[in-house]
């Protein structure tokens, strides 16, 4: 009698743990053929779309590689105090961006920011090194055109790992980090703690790396209440970076989204940019 009152215990037991490791490796798979989609949030623009700023502006095409072209724009005015290469967030495109890249035409610099591929005009298929590649051609570019002394290296979000990587294999006046990370990896395990997010990870994006290697002087600023990426990643990227050339600047409840609301960011921001 007491076997027989065990197997419907044990059967539930099976189906149970059966149903949880279904659950972990849909949940896993999805993860893996998904993680583009979740991490890239492009919006599409039809390639006879007008951008309308409020500066002087051009566009441009930089045709990368075979079947890649980047769209990117150049706000240009008279006699700039120099020039900031401009590398935004995972959503949106140039439409957006271009608008909130004029905060730095406003402090008298002129600024190249292009669009990612796949985001708004630019095509070609993504990868981290398309990423770093597609960064490195258009900081040649504005290196045709300005002394590298007078760039400026800007990040915001998931730019941030490009901008840093470009500040580590080139020689810019400094590297400006908004919301950084300490990498993507170390995100993405925070978000998934329970999955083995290391071997699934295609994009990793290892900013702490490339940090150790920056010879410019690094402003950081980040937001304790920030739920896209955890403060706790951007001080471990703190950390690992030259201590005696970053400034690491909190925003006490500060989220991922307004830290331009603070009188903080903009007093820091007029220091680098003086």
């Amino acid at each position: 009698m007491f076997n027989t009152a065990q197997n419907p215990i044990k059967r539930i037991f099976k189906n149970l743990v059966f149903i949880l490791l279904s659950l972990y490796f849909m949940v896993t798979a999805l993860l893996y053929f998904f993680q583009e989609k979740m991490l890239f949030l492009p919006t599409v623009l039809e390639q006879d779309y007008t951008y309308h700023f409020s500066y002087p502006f051009e566009e441009l095409f930089f045709q990368t590689e075979t079947n890649a072209v980047i769209n990117a724009i150049h706000f240009k005015i008279e006699q700039p105090k120099g020039v900031v290469l401009f590398f935004h967030g995972n959503a949106g495109d140039l439409s957006r961006w271009g608008v909130l890249a004029e905060y730095f035409v406003e402090k008298q610099y002129d600024v190249l920011i292009m669009d990612y591929r796949t985001y708004g005009k630019s095509k070609g298929k993504l990868s981290e090194e398309a990423l770093y590649h597609d960064g490195q051609c258009c900081y040649n570019y504005i290196k045709g055109l300005y002394d590298e002394e007078d760039i400026t290296i800007y990040g915001r979000s998931l730019g941030t790992g490009i901008a840093t990587y470009l500040a580590s294999k080139n020689k810019p006046k400094q590297l400006i980090l908004e919301t950084p990370y300490y990498s993507i990896l170390d995100v993405a395990e925070s978000r998934f703690s329970l999955l083995p997010v290391k071997a699934l990870l295609k994009y990793k994006l290892l900013s702490y790396q490339f940090i150790q290697k920056t010879d410019c002087p690094i402003l950081m600023l980040h937001g304790t209440s920030d739920d896209v990426v955890p403060y706790a990643s951007a001080e471990k990227l703190y950390e690992a970076s030259p201590k005696d050339r970053t400034t690491f600047v909190t925003f006490p409840e500060g989220t991922h989204h307004n830290l331009s609301a603070f009188d903080a960011y903009h007093s820091h921001m007029e220091m680098v940019l003086k």
